[in-house]
């Protein structure tokens, strides 16, 4: 079995951020994987598995051939109970693969640095916990067109938000999915608003929240990044 974390990196851009840090610091070596590129997706998903956004839908099999092979990853990773975090797309794809549905989101894009809303059902769950202990209304950063209508079977809800409802959840004792990007730095940020279809948005606007909320960000989610590595290294050592 792989002891490194699988990271499933879907396009160029859109890479770890603040989590690549936060792991190292924590004492979690990684393996990205790069599909976009022409790597396989692996089987095994390793001592944990991070799948990160990106501009596909998570149903465009057409357009990226490795989503079904991403799915059925998360999936058996699921199943399996490997410490397993959906980001964006990868929540999306998390959905998809276990039962949920993903469409195109009837209330538009919603990007920028925006409010999360923790249920009460976060407070004692392990990796939204310390964030509500930390930051109990923390933001972050969003960029989605699509959403989570319907969540998975058994799917745990554990925050919400003013313009798509399902923002976070869990799924079993060792998965979770969020909406938004708790690992986007700024400088990720720009790079999407500068390469995206922004008419009508003030960029320049959106660009400078999310630079000057920097510090808050990962305030509020180094917190979910450290426990998530605390479970993978529990579960790889047998202590859980």
């Amino acid at each position: 079995m792989n002891e490194r974390v699988v990271v499933v990196e879907h396009e160029v851009g859109a890479g770890l951020g603040f989590f690549a840090g936060w792991l190292e610091d924590a004492g979690i070596e990684y393996e990205i994987v790069r599909p976009h590129l022409g790597e396989a997706v692996p089987s095994d998903p390793g001592a944990g598995l991070v799948v990160l956004g990106g501009s596909p839908s998570a149903w465009d099999d057409d357009g990226c051939a490795w989503l079904p092979d991403a799915r059925r990853l998360i999936a058996g990773a699921v199943e399996s109970g490997v410490p397993t975090l959906g980001i964006c797309l990868g929540a999306q794809l998390m959905t998809i693969a276990c039962g949920g549905t993903v469409e195109r989101g009837a209330n538009g894009l919603e990007v920028g640095l925006g409010a999360i809303d923790l249920l009460p059902e976060a407070a004692d769950d392990r990796l939204f916990g310390p964030v509500a202990a930390a930051v109990p209304e923390p933001r972050a950063v969003q960029y989605h067109y699509d959403a989570m209508t319907e969540l998975p079977p058994g799917a745990v809800r554990l925050a919400t938000g003013s313009r798509y409802p399902n923002q976070a959840y869990r799924l079993g004792d060792s998965a979770w999915a969020v909406q938004f990007h708790p690992e986007a730095t700024a400088e990720i940020f720009m790079k999407w608003t500068a390469e995206g279809d922004l008419a009508g948005y003030d960029v320049a606007e959106l660009d400078r929240q999310v630079k000057e909320g920097e510090e808050a960000l990962q305030a509020a989610w180094r917190p979910l990044a450290e426990a998530f590595a605390a479970l993978v290294r529990e579960r790889r050592t047998g202590t859980v």
